[in-house]
């Protein structure tokens, strides 16, 4: 037998695998992360990617902006920041004349602990900060898309003369990629604006880890240059939330640098599996079935039809979106939701959409403190206490040679 272990929580969970139908593991080679990666920021500010250093852009008395995640995404905010106003100190810009915008796109306000936590508490008491709404009525409008999204963005954006857009480049499930461009729309855009933008889901090139011919992606660079970004200030971070890579610089040709090293270590080749047991990669990527979600979605690719998925994520706090557990309950097929989400796009409907969708390829089990009634009525997937009570079950109707993968670190690894 083949001993796994794999993150759950806190904790950790361990299972016996046979040894005839364990067919591997998906690790990656990851690096370690940069022993001073706050120095690191700084040399690349001072020889960015495509366009002058911020020391050289700034000048006394601009009016700055710096665009940074809000407390959904694991972006180091903390390590980017300090260098990012060093440099602006540097070139004689007062602290008055800065603000950090969080770009909570639809999501909630940040509130002042979170802000403390994510900003450090020095910045988020000497800073003034803001949580954009993306229903406020003084948003700018900079134009209307090729694809019809009209873009109107935060005003503290807009009227800044320099506008600096921070992130972490990872994998995201409809535009590709996280980072870059989406400092803008969805970020500090409109509510309108991320609705129509987001409507294209449904295009098959809105994928994961997809970028040529996606048009959600497309939407957003051509929506994002609007704004004129002066720099964006980018990082990209190993499973332990290291940062291993920095880029600053232009805001298509840094961000792109940025996606190259994420798919040299995360995007990992691997033969099909009948079965793939997967961790979400542990707390807090497994806080909710909502984001836990996303290593389901990572290891599609490499499931045969009509496999098996046997789901690790411990859901502490449950299902995670009131939306996404309305769809689940509402329709029963992907193919309503999809009608549905041409229509009328809904912030939560999409991860319905994609569970139902990954339902009709594989058979999901799942380990998780998600109560087992309401896991199987609402979201389709059986209830377990343990990986070999799943195998157990499907070694009843499944071949016995059938071949095992595991992927330890679901939720950062793209199988392909």
């Amino acid at each position: 037998m083949t001993k796994i272990s794999l993150n759950y929580g806190t904790k950790k969970i361990v299972a016996e695998i046979p040894d005839s139908n364990y067919s591997g593991m998906l690790e990656v080679n990851e690096p370690s992360g940069m022993k001073d990666p706050e120095a690191g920021i700084l040399r690349c500010l001072r020889k960015p990617i495509n366009c002058q250093p911020l020391n050289r852009m700034a000048r006394p008395g601009d009016r700055v902006a710096i665009v940074v995640n809000d407390h959904t995404r694991p972006s180091p905010t903390r390590i980017i920041l300090p260098p990012v106003l060093e440099e602006l100190k540097g070139a004689g810009i007062i602290k008055d004349n800065v603000n950090i915008i969080f770009g909570c796109g639809t999501h909630r306000k940040v509130k002042e602990q979170e802000a403390k936590n994510l900003l450090g508490e020095a910045i988020a008491e000497e800073i003034e900060w803001t949580s954009h709404d993306c229903e406020a009525e003084d948003l700018v409008y900079l134009g209307t898309t090729s694809r019809g999204t009209r873009v109107a963005i935060n005003p503290l954006v807009s009227k800044a003369d320099l506008k600096i857009l921070t992130g972490d480049i990872c994998y995201h499930f409809f535009a590709g990629y996280g980072g870059g461009r989406k400092s803008i729309l969805p970020a500090v855009a409109s509510k309108d604006a991320i609705i129509k933008n987001h409507s294209m889901i449904t295009d098959p090139k809105s994928e994961i880890g997809v970028l040529e011919g996606n048009p959600i992606h497309e939407d957003m660079v051509e929506g994002a240059k609007f704004a004129n970004p002066n720099i964006i200030v980018n990082t990209v971070q190993n499973t332990g939330k290291e940062v291993i890579g920095a880029f600053c610089g232009e805001l298509e040709a840094a961000f792109l640098k940025g996606v190259n090293l994420l798919d040299r270590i995360y995007r990992v080749k691997s033969d099909k599996a009948d079965i793939v047991i997967v961790s979400a990669g542990g707390y807090p990527k497994d806080i909710d079935l909502y984001q836990a979600y996303k290593a389901i979605h990572n290891a599609l690719p490499i499931i045969n039809n009509h496999g098996i998925i046997i789901f690790v994520a411990e859901c502490r706090e449950g299902a995670g979106n009131k939306v996404f557990e309305e769809w689940m309950k509402r329709y029963a097929t992907a193919e309503q939701m999809k009608k549905q989400l041409e229509q009328n796009f809904i912030m939560g409907a999409h991860k319905a959409y994609y569970l139902t969708k990954a339902l009709q390829k594989a058979r999901i089990y799942m380990i998780t403190e998600i109560p087992s009634k309401e896991l199987e009525k609402v979201y389709r997937i059986i209830p377990v206490k343990s990986v070999e009570e799943a195998l157990e079950d499907v070694f009843n109707t499944m071949k016995k040679g059938a071949k095992i993968k595991v992927i330890p670190y679901g939720s950062s690894v793209l199988a392909s």
